[in-house]
């Protein structure tokens, strides 16, 4: 605990912790409001389906290149201009779904939405990179993230449904999208550890050692696969388990068995950021997925609500210390000109692996039954520990010159 307390004392944290939250619990809803958003506009799941994945692959795609642009011109002048375009965009999207209107219009929105959401996620971690990169207290501050992350994604289906339940939602996104704009005008023009620009033009990027493409960099796309995997767990984990529920008749126990994945994320989460660790960070990837595989094959054999409950616990204990690993591994393969560039790539890999997870975990339930779905995280996670396992030199931290370091309060 008291690494925590260390990390969250770092002086002017909270300044830019306390609005990227408030823009967090918001963004979290956006995947889920779409699909609702559509399926009540149109009455059918079908075409909400589409538009919520449309949302989800858009923000894949658009994500890094909002990184990008962080690197090359500053947290601030990106998520402005961000902000203002992402309410034109939802608010139009709530708007059209209040006419009624048709379903491509709905999608494309929907898609327009998605690609502008601010990427607040990314940039705090690019500022806890900067004040604490190259110190034992990294990794503590990437638990911290992925404990928020965790968070954020419980909290934000609970506001979701019951502001959808008591009004619709459209009142439901409206008070969302009234939250993501003040968060996110509220951390941008907070400046405390953010990135200089780095990056303005090609002489500019030789300088500072950036690659023309993040992706190109060693040790990128393998990370990427790993984390699609993950993101893979998520959304198939929300089919399976809903489904799952459902078919036992027992509709309302979906949320608190997610809950509780949720709550196993978070304790995995605030213990692997506190304990002290001799193995390396790529080969604690490697295991930390095979081990992933091995928790979720237990949902697999869950014939009871108890055992499921026991199976999502296990399954969520694991996940977190593995997204934190890769963050941090991230962190040491790319310069310091492209690290907002590369969380975003990371992030996008995410959302990306939720929407696939649950288009293909929603095709097993159809045409298998809802146990079915379960055979997605095992299988996508092993995948991803023998790709990782085969390209484990790629996630060696690269050389760069030594530079000054605020002393790690950790040891080793």
């Amino acid at each position: 605990m008291k690494s925590y307390l260390d990390v969250l004392a770092t002086p002017g944290a909270w300044r830019f912790l306390l609005p990227a939250l408030v823009a967090r619990v918001p963004s979290a809803m956006t995947q889920m409001g779409v699909l609702l958003l559509v399926q009540w506009s149109t009455g059918a799941y079908g075409p909400a389906g589409i538009a919520a994945a449309a949302a989800a692959v858009a923000q894949a795609i658009a994500g890094p290149w909002t990184g990008r642009l962080a690197d090359r011109h500053g947290q601030a002048r990106v998520l402005l201009p961000q902000a203002a375009l992402h309410a034109l965009a939802l608010g139009t999207l709530l708007a059209l779904a209040a006419a009624h209107a048709p379903v491509p219009l709905l999608v494309a929105t929907a898609a327009l939405a998605g690609g502008s959401g601010p990427q607040v996620g990314a940039m705090v971690r690019a500022r806890w990179a900067r004040r604490l990169g190259g110190t034992g207290r990294l990794t503590t501050a990437f638990a911290v993230e992925s404990v928020t992350d965790e968070l954020t994604f419980t909290l934000a289906p609970v506001l979701l449904v019951g502001l959808s339940t008591a009004y619709t939602p459209v009142v439901a996104l409206a008070a969302g999208l009234v939250l993501i704009v003040v968060g996110t005008v509220a951390f941008a023009l907070v400046r405390t550890d953010t990135p200089p620009p780095t990056r303005t033009d090609h002489q500019d990027a030789a300088r500072s050692g950036a690659p023309a493409a993040v992706w190109r960099v060693r040790g990128v796309v393998p990370l990427a696969v790993g984390f699609l995997a993950m993101g893979s767990v998520f959304g198939s984990l929300q089919v399976g388990i809903t489904s799952l529920t459902a078919a036992w008749h027992l509709p309302g126990a979906a949320g608190p068995v997610y809950g509780t994945f949720s709550a196993g994320s978070v304790l995995g989460g605030l213990l692997y950021g506190a304990m002290r660790w001799r193995v390396a960070l790529r080969f604690r990837l490697v295991a930390g997925l095979a081990l992933l595989a091995a928790a979720t094959s237990a949902l697999t054999a869950a014939g009871t609500v108890p055992v499921l409950y026991g199976a999502a616990a296990l399954a969520g204990l694991v996940i977190a210390p593995v997204v934190i690993t890769g963050y941090t591994i991230i962190e040491t393969l790319v310069p310091a000109a492209v690290r907002t560039e590369a969380f975003t790539w990371l992030a996008g890999a995410i959302g990306l692996g939720i929407a696939t997870g649950a288009s293909a975990a929603g095709q097993l339930v159809d045409r298998v039954g809802p146990s079915a779905a379960f055979a997605v995280p095992p299988l996508a996670t092993a995948l991803a520990a023998a790709l990782l396992l085969a390209r484990v030199g790629a996630l060696r931290p690269r050389e760069e010159p030594a530079a000054p370091r605020e002393p790690s309060l950790l040891p080793g």
